[in-house]
């Protein structure tokens, strides 16, 4: 029985016997810090945390072979990564064909994306635009691709009451619309992509 699983541009249809080893293939918690997620791999550089791997995330290649993981996750690590770039294209080396990422960082109108003196980068919700097919002519920067599944933006508690969180991740139209006109005043809290790996099996 034929299972599917996403590649360049289209679903191919590959053996279940493929399907089943990608699903036994492990989830990497990059930073995982104390909070590592259930049944990952963690990797931080901090030994004082529940990491299996003690690696900086600055010093790539990383500890593992290409295609080792099905999912990658990296929940408050972005902002703290020395070359945006690079990282997602580690990211995409690491994750088989059709892998899924999972990035969370700070909105940069949040409070904690700037008082963090850890923070290097502070992004809106198009910064990971140049690694898809919407990259506005910047592709060049990086040839490795992502497939953008999804884009969720949250914002301070008083504007999710409101309504505008609602009306922000309603349209990819009203999201841009807020990030150019309205984001100082209703501010955004955090940035969540799921992205799926776009590569040669």
């Amino acid at each position: 029985m034929p299972a599917t699983l996403g590649t360049v541009g289209r679903a191919a249809e590959i053996p279940f016997s493929a399907a089943s080893a990608v699903r036994a293939l492990p989830v990497l918690d990059v930073g995982c810090g104390v909070n590592k997620y259930p049944g990952s791999i963690g990797l931080d550089r901090n030994p004082n945390t529940r990491a299996d791997v003690i690696a900086d995330i600055d010093q790539i290649p990383l500890p593992f072979r290409s295609s080792s993981f099905r999912q990658i996750r990296a929940v408050h690590v972005i902002e703290h990564v020395s070359d945006v770039i690079r990282t997602m294209e580690e990211f995409h080396r690491l994750l088989v064909p059709g892998g899924r990422l999972l990035v969370i960082t700070p909105h940069y109108t949040d409070f904690s994306s700037f008082c963090d003196p850890t923070h290097r980068w502070h992004l809106n919700s198009f910064s990971l635009r140049y690694f898809g097919e919407d990259n506005g002519g910047f592709g060049y920067y990086s040839a490795e691709r992502f497939r953008e599944i999804s884009v969720q933006v949250s914002l301070l508690r008083l504007w999710r009451y409101l309504g505008f969180e609602l009306l922000v991740n309603g349209s990819r139209w009203f999201r841009r619309f807020w990030e150019y006109y309205l984001c100082y005043v209703i501010r955004g809290k955090a940035i969540e992509w799921q992205l799926e790996a776009l590569k040669e099996g």
